[in-house]
């Protein structure tokens, strides 16, 4: 009796080789020349903005720091004058503690608001749309005409916020002539500007939240507290990082408003390092030392950013 061997492959006949797995390695070495083509092209407009808006000023201020140079003559080469000057100017101390006092305010706050906002437009209410679009309405409105009607909000003798104020008996204030009251209404608009691109985000995050999960928490007897704290929390952390990073970049970089409504004032207590920066570069025509504040500047929001970063991996580790 003979046996014949059933699970043997003919010799002729061999299995298909599997396609490469779109996320191996050798995926982006199997596209075609024509599929390469099409991707440079596509990336080609983004490529060129980066290159000659962000790169190349980025390298020239870099240059220009070690310059002295007014527009007027030619550069002239001073080394690290302009970083020695900048760490005994006292305007550029004033700059950055306002910038540093304005961040630590707005986005704990900011933040705070706008997921509560979240929170509340995540739920079946009526108007629902209404409501996400009304608040997202300050963030697609050009700073510049938001700053101008707060100033008029903002004005000592017919603002409309004096005028409300006064029917409780408060004394008029003059929010923008005040070092008392100046940097916090500035605070004021930048809370309220921002509430609707951290909202929109919130938004985007609870909706990956499953509901099976906070389901099981609510029948394991957990309340509504419990139920965000240990469910929706820990799942909107990517969310919260990105909100959190791109907040406080977007609060060192405030200009628009101390621009239109106070110009630093009064006696530089809304002086903002955007500000600074514009000024010395502009008014001052020390270009060399506005490019040196702007490198200290970039070197600040980057240490700031993989701070924040490295604070949110540990305390998600631990």
């Amino acid at each position: 009796m003979t046996t014949t061997d059933t699970g043997a492959l003919p010799a002729t006949r061999r299995p298909p080789r599997s396609a490469p797995a779109a996320h191996s390695p050798g995926a982006a070495r199997a596209l075609t020349r024509p599929q390469r083509r099409a991707g440079w092209l596509l990336l080609a407009p983004g490529l060129a903005h980066m290159t000659l808006f962000v790169a190349v000023p980025m390298l020239l201020a870099l240059g220009f720091s070690f310059f002295a140079y007014d527009f007027l003559q030619a550069p002239r080469w001073v080394g690290l004058d302009n970083y020695r000057t900048l760490l005994h100017d006292d305007r550029f101390h004033t700059a950055l503690w306002n910038t540093t006092l304005y961040t630590v305010v707005i986005v704990p706050v900011g933040m705070a608001l706008a997921l509560a906002i979240a929170l509340g437009l995540d739920q079946r209410i009526k108007a629902r749309g209404f409501f996400r679009t009304a608040y997202y309405l300050p963030h697609m409105t050009a700073t510049v005409a938001v700053a101008v009607v707060w100033l008029w909000l903002l004005d000592p003798n017919a603002g409309a916020l004096n005028n409300f104020l006064a029917l409780f008996g408060v004394a008029r204030v003059n929010w923008l002539g005040s070092t008392t009251w100046a940097l916090p209404a500035i605070m004021a608009l930048g809370i309220w500007q921002g509430l609707g691109t951290k909202m929109v985000i919130y938004l985007a995050a609870l909706q990956t939240v499953p509901a099976e999960l906070k389901e099981a928490a609510r029948l394991d007897g957990a309340n509504r507290w419990q139920v965000f704290r240990n469910v929706t929390w820990p799942a909107i952390a990517s969310g919260n990082l990105f909100v959190l990073i791109t907040s406080v970049i977007f609060s060192f970089q405030v200009f628009e408003q101390v621009y239109v409504m106070t110009r630093g004032g009064p006696i530089n207590s809304t002086l903002v390092l955007t500000y600074d920066i514009y000024l010395n570069a502009f008014t001052r025509l020390r270009f060399g030392y506005a490019c040196a504040e702007a490198v200290v500047f970039l070197l600040i929001i980057g240490l700031v950013t993989l701070a924040v970063m490295r604070f949110n991996r540990g305390a998600r580790d631990a």
